[in-house]
């Protein structure tokens, strides 16, 4: 999980001021909280897809322990 200042700090990468970050911080979190959740259901959705499985062979544990990590951070 990202602290407040990583966030913040994210925000004005992206070109947001500093100031204005932290008086909305509550919609910069909720904005970077749906972010993250689209890049686990991407993340997920090629972890469970033939393409990968099959790059990584027919039985690999490789997607099955992925989609558990990435389905743990999704419940923090």
């Amino acid at each position: 999980m990202m602290t407040q200042d990583e966030i913040i700090e994210m925000a004005v990468q992206a070109g947001m001021a500093k100031e204005i970050a932290e008086v909305n911080i509550d919609i910069v979190e909720a904005f970077a909280k749906l972010v993250a959740a689209k890049e686990r259901e991407t993340i997920l959705k090629y972890a469970n897809s033939d393409e990968f499985n099959r790059s990584k062979g027919e039985n690999s544990p490789y997607a099955f322990e992925l989609t558990k990590w990435i389905e743990a951070r999704g419940n923090t």
